[in-house]
């Protein structure tokens, strides 16, 4: 294979494109949130995840997996938890079996605020994904990202 293999060259295009895609989905909904709610992008996915934690089993999440599923280094979720914590929309414990963990909740305050904020987000994501499926080159991965959850819905 050489740089300019024709394989080589469709996937960096369809790289290029899913890159494209998401830029603009994000750029969108965080242009939403933040002129609706005060949020960002991030943020909004920090109060989300973690408003989704309960007291089951395995059901408070360590900052590594909080930083997993927000897609963030574990020391900028750090630093995302404590900007929120400091706007008292989170807060945190200790863990009650193991002193050296450290839970993170979201306060009322938090949960209010994500629960006018989910609307917003999920209309500004269905815009964003309308619109980038007029767009012939980014058509088919808008197809892709809503077949996603296709299986979820259907069952």
């Amino acid at each position: 294979m050489t740089a300019t293999d024709p394989a080589l060259t469709a996937l960096a295009s369809g790289w290029g494109a899913l890159s494209v895609l998401h830029g603009r989905i994000e750029t969108h909904i965080e242009r939403a949130l933040q002129s609706g709610h005060g949020l960002s992008v991030r943020e909004y996915s920090l109060l989300d995840v973690l408003s989704r934690q309960h007291d089951g089993e395995g059901g408070h999440l360590q900052m590594k997996q909080v930083a997993d599923a927000v897609v963030l280094s574990q020391s900028a979720t750090t630093r995302l938890v404590t900007r929120l914590e400091d706007r008292g929309l989170l807060a945190r414990y200790l863990c009650p079996t193991d002193r050296r963990g450290i839970y993170t909740n979201v306060t009322e305050a938090g949960l209010t605020l994500l629960a006018e904020a989910r609307p917003t987000n999920n209309a500004a994501l269905r815009e964003a994904l309308d619109a980038a499926a007029r767009n012939p080159e980014l058509a088919s991965l808008v197809e892709a990202v809503e077949a996603v959850d296709a299986p979820a819905r259907r069952g």
